[in-house]
């Protein structure tokens, strides 16, 4: 956000580079943006094939798959978790159409195979299973409304621990604002693993105490995943922060 821009609008402006002369892009519709697209697309001669979210179809899920159909696509699993993921293989499953019409040939077992299989590293990923740990490496407010949402689907019912860890380029406000929404968990904040890019701990502290009254503590990154594995069997704890490539 820091280095692509403040807004949707322009961070789809910076990103709509990838958009080539006399090729093929593939979307589905999104609010603000996608006239934007539209007029770029046309203006390169650009072939727009936009989706619609609807075109998924029978979709169900358990605690290893989401399943859905689409179009021509039956019986596909999904080893992502959160609805999000599935309009992810929605465009995913269309993109082999394109190909697939332009002469590649693609079998329905590989396409079936590399969805069943996939993996997003530090997106609500499962590190450990007892205690269960998920790391998720999202930070920008539209990553942590899914977060929220995955979390909601997957673990309503559960005790849930959550250890923040924030990067001073990152909004941790909002960050905040919308985690503390989950008032009946416990929230331990950190200074992450470097002190010179990651906020303070007491400031995201200062910060969650405008929305809660209990249950929010500080700790070392450390020490914090330490006493989780430790402690805390019968929680799920959520580990917020966002990696650093060093």
């Amino acid at each position: 956000m820091d280095i692509l821009g403040n807004t949707i609008e322009e961070i789809t402006k910076v990103k709509m580079g990838i958009i080539k002369k006399n090729r093929d892009t593939i979307m589905y519709e999104q609010d603000k943006v996608t006239d934007i697209i539209k007029k770029e697309c046309a203006e390169k001669n650009n072939n727009l094939h936009l989706l619609n979210r609807n075109d998924v179809q029978n979709y169900s899920y358990n605690n290893e798959f989401q399943k859905i159909d689409y179009k021509n696509y039956k019986n596909i699993l999904i080893n992502l978790k959160g609805k999000c993921q599935i309009y992810n293989a929605m465009l995913c499953l269309e993109c082999i159409n394109v190909l697939r019409e332009k002469g590649y040939n693609i079998e329905e077992k590989a396409i079936k195979e590399g969805l069943k299989t996939v993996v997003h590293k530090a997106r609500f990923e499962t590190l450990n299973e007892s205690p269960k740990i998920i790391f998720d490496g999202g930070h920008n407010e539209n990553a942590i409304k899914n977060l929220k949402k995955m979390i909601e689907q997957y673990y309503k019912n559960d005790k849930k621990i959550y250890i923040i860890s924030i990067l001073k380029t990152k909004d941790y406000k909002t960050a905040i604002r919308l985690l503390s929404e989950d008032k009946d968990s416990i929230f331990i904040f950190t200074s992450g693993n470097d002190e010179n890019r990651y906020n303070s701990k007491e400031d995201l502290f200062s910060e969650a105490k405008k929305y809660l009254d209990k249950n929010i503590y500080t700790s070392d990154l450390k020490n914090a995943i330490k006493y989780v594995r430790e402690n805390c069997k019968d929680e799920v704890i959520m580990v917020v922060r966002k990696l650093l490539c060093i």
